[in-house]
């Protein structure tokens, strides 16, 4: 009897992580191959100079979007050091891309918070925040989840944790875990840099 408990419990697990190794399968390929709903679009939040921006303001470079908010213990700094390093790694071609950090706390995290916060890792990556309509309309648009978990001053906010790359033209291309390996992070994002340098080179060619 214990035996077979053993053996159902551990059926249970399994099929558990698989059905959570589908969903991280299944969302990498949402946008790409149209079998999902679409990731990304308009937005329209405040920066940290207190700046009304949009999702327009970024085209024609490659943006990483990633939610999170300040008083995030441990995979937000996490998530906003990968950020760094990666952009550190790119070395010049760090120009063409663009972190976007944006919070799902906009009760706390005010512009003048988010850009202390976001200049302790690298001055480069975007802080935006707003209202709270302004803040779901977003998540809704890059389908993250967050809810806020406790009451008082010391709630967390339970939140998605995937960092979505953006092509040039808004589209969604890609998803990483937050804590992905920032060298395979940063061959993706060569490679995206690299077709699009192509593209242009054929399009001039053939203007000329």
């Amino acid at each position: 009897m214990k035996r077979s408990s053993v053996i159902a419990m551990t059926l249970a697990f399994l099929g558990i992580a698989g059905a959570g190794l589908y969903a991280i399968l299944a969302l990498s390929n949402i946008g790409v191959t149209g079998t999902g709903p679409l990731i990304g679009g308009a937005f329209s939040l405040v920066d940290t100079n207190g700046k009304r921006v949009t999702d327009a303001d970024f085209r024609g470079k490659l943006m990483l979007v990633f939610f999170g908010y300040t008083h995030c213990p441990d995979v937000c700094p996490t998530g906003l050091q990968q950020a760094a390093d990666l952009l550190a790694k790119l070395g010049p071609d760090a120009a063409d891309v663009v972190p976007v950090f944006i919070s799902v706390d906009p009760a706390r995290d005010t512009p003048p918070v988010m850009k202390s916060y976001v200049e302790n890792f690298d001055p480069r990556i975007v802080g935006l925040t707003g209202d709270a309509a302004d803040v779901a309309s977003a998540a809704k648009a890059y389908r993250v989840y967050f809810r806020k978990a406790g009451s008082g001053d010391d709630y967390t906010i339970d939140h998605s944790a995937f960092v979505y790359l953006m092509g040039r033209n808004g589209d969604f291309i890609s998803s990483f875990m937050f804590n992905a390996p920032v060298d395979m992070m940063v061959g993706e994002l060569k490679k995206q840099l690299a077709a699009g340098a192509s593209r242009d080179t054929t399009s001039g060619s053939t203007k000329s």
